[in-house]
């Protein structure tokens, strides 16, 4: 990888350098070869996920840039690419949103069709700062885009606000949707309402769902509503899980829900999720990524069995549903205030602020700027 020789084209990452430890280091910019482009980051939030890389809670991202949910602009582009991953013609300064894992396309899943478990997927993701090309993740001034990465050009008409969290928590829950088999009609419950679950109420509603809502925070309560769903529990009102369980059941006509989201990251929401679900319902498990201490649980075999349940776990997506996700917020941004989900924003010098704040849940997505 060649690096620009004006040693004042230099950009910024945020390192993760130790358990809540940020470092903003400075780096040449690469200069893209075949096949690859260097984006100028515009806006990236901050996702759950990332919370959990911050205090290095994930296995396999430690020493690395932070952030991967974003939208950016193109500043330089390589030989040879000309268009982006659904074939639209591709320019300098143009917005584009990247599947921010990698998708190899000859492994093992790939070869079953099974993409989003792509063997590959962490290789530039888990790259320290240090190895050129240095720019491998959202928190930064500009980002490398490798050849052969997915990536989609951003409609006119969406703003950075409203697409920065497409290429994660939208189309992950477009993917979780589809795959559950959601139909119209049925009753779903969200737990959680974040940035996935908020996705999650929106993606729901449009698909003809009753949406039902579990959140403690004030905030992230009036917005899932603007989100879609048409009841909420309010943990903080109804603090007993039997009584939340019993909600449910008045709601649903004591049947339960269809299809029961997990997208709070806490165990014991999976263990209420069971309570949640009707005979022969559907439990989606996407909140739930940490491993180790704390992040157990016991629960009984047979309640599984005895309630018929499915259940899957969710971790990234096909990446034509990024596309599809671009697609969902241009038809879908007069019906929910997409915008509005990156509520604060933050320097690259504030990412502990910014982290805690999604952390709090005092906000849907906190915002990083360069």
């Amino acid at each position: 990888m060649e690096e620009f020789s004006d040693v004042a084209a230099e950009g910024s990452v945020a390192a993760s350098v130790g358990p809540g430890a940020v470092e903003v280091q400075r780096y040449p910019l690469p200069r893209p070869g075949p096949g690859e482009a260097l984006l100028e980051v515009l806006q990236a939030n901050v996702c759950g996920s990332d919370v959990g890389i911050y205090h290095r809670r994930n296995p396999v991202l430690r020493d690395v840039v932070l952030g991967h949910e974003f939208v950016a602009r193109v500043g330089a582009l390589g030989d040879g690419l000309t268009h982006d991953s659904a074939g639209t013609p591709v320019a300098v300064g143009d917005r584009v949103v990247v599947v921010y894992f990698r998708v190899c396309g000859h492994c093992r899943p790939c070869g079953r069709g099974e993409f989003n478990m792509c063997s590959e997927w962490a290789d530039t993701m888990a790259s320290p700062p240090g190895r050129a090309p240095h720019f491998h993740g959202a928190f930064a001034s500009h980002y490398h885009l490798a050849a052969g990465r997915h990536f989609y050009v951003v409609p006119d008409v969406l703003t950075d606000a409203e697409v920065a969290g497409a290429n994660c928590g939208l189309a992950q829950m477009l993917f979780t949707l589809e795959r559950v088999g959601l139909q119209r009609g049925q009753t779903v419950v969200v737990q959680g309402c974040g940035g996935l679950g908020l996705y999650a109420c929106a993606v729901a509603a449009r698909s003809g769902a009753r949406v039902i809502a579990v959140e403690r925070d004030p905030g992230r309560i009036a917005a899932a509503l603007r989100f879609g769903a048409t009841e909420v529990i309010d943990m903080a009102a109804i603090a007993a899980v039997a009584d939340r369980q019993q909600r449910i059941d008045r709601l649903t006509g004591g049947d339960g829900a269809d299809l029961v989201v997990e997208v709070t990251g806490r165990p014991e929401a999976f263990a209420e999720a069971v309570g949640f679900a009707r005979t022969g319902g559907t439990i989606a498990s996407v909140g739930n990524l940490n491993v180790g201490p704390g992040a157990e649980l016991s629960i009984a075999p047979a309640l599984f069995t005895r309630k018929n349940l499915t259940v899957r776990g969710f971790l990234r997506y096909d990446p034509w549903f990024l596309r599809r996700a671009l697609d969902f917020l241009v038809d879908t941004r007069d019906l929910y205030p997409f915008g509005s989900m990156s509520d604060r924003v933050y320097g690259l010098h504030e990412i502990h602020t910014a982290v805690a704040q999604t952390e709090s849940g005092g906000v849907m997505r906190a915002a990083v700027v360069p």
